[in-house]
């Protein structure tokens, strides 16, 4: 999903620029995503903005962690 879903910015592959960016967030008892962040930066504004984003379409899509049976907060 998380491929089928990226942009990657034309006016850096005109160039050859890439990179790769770490992202970092929770997943909640229900599911969805809070708390995106960068956790480690590709160098390229771009990049960054766009995992963020690609990764906010997925919330709601994962299943949450689980602590003797429970749903729990996650990252």
């Amino acid at each position: 999903i998380l491929w089928q879903n990226v942009e990657y910015p034309d006016s850096l592959s005109e160039l050859g620029i890439s990179g790769k960016t770490i992202v970092q967030f929770i997943v909640e008892i229900d599911g969805t995503i809070s708390n995106v962040k960068i956790a480690k930066s590709s160098g390229q504004r771009l990049f960054d903005n766009e995992a963020q984003r690609v990764i906010k379409l997925l919330s709601g899509l994962f299943i949450p962690a689980q602590v003797n049976g429970r749903p729990v907060r996650s990252y």
